[in-house]
């Protein structure tokens, strides 16, 4: 695939991109697992068939340890045994916040309440503004085609600097 538009060669693009990377930064030193914001942005990036971010995900996941197993089993997460209860709350309300289109009430108290008894207030926070941070992420890079298999983990790390 080729991309429509490199907005790493776009001054604009690039300023916008540091300031997106380093909110995200944020949610990295947050106190939520990391493997928890890994299975969450590959989910949502699942769902909203975003190739670069599946990639992305896959990749820094891989590099902070997680299992392949694990990781292939993300879009079936319901049926697998291999997840937390913890990362099930999580990886449902990452559902729930992605496919708001599909679901006009959003988020159900349900999955709310599930998400309430594993993760304090911090974890929560940064699930809800990770969730709002990969959807944006991924609507991006579908717009403007980026294609997946380029991306090494840290390369938007960089950028920050």
């Amino acid at each position: 695939m080729i991309p429509r538009f490199a907005m790493l060669d776009n001054a604009v693009a690039v300023k916008f991109v540091k300031r997106f990377t380093a909110a995200a930064l944020v949610i990295a030193d947050s106190p939520l697992p990391k493997s928890t914001q890994e299975l969450v942005s590959l989910r949502a990036s699942q769902i909203n068939g975003c190739a670069f971010c599946v990639d992305m995900h896959t990749k820094d996941a891989t590099a902070a340890g997680e299992t392949q197993t694990r990781l292939n089993l993300v879009a079936a997460w319901r049926e697998a045994t291999e997840f937390t209860d913890a990362e099930r709350a999580a990886l449902a309300l990452a559902e729930e916040g992605t496919r708001l289109a599909d679901a006009h009430q959003g988020v159900t108290d349900e999955t709310w309440s599930r998400v309430r008894e594993h993760y304090d207030d911090d974890q929560v926070a940064a699930l809800v503004c990770l969730l709002g941070l990969i959807n944006a992420a991924n609507r991006m890079n579908i717009i403007v085609r980026n294609p997946a298999g380029t991306y090494h983990p840290g390369m938007l790390a960089e950028l920050t600097h």
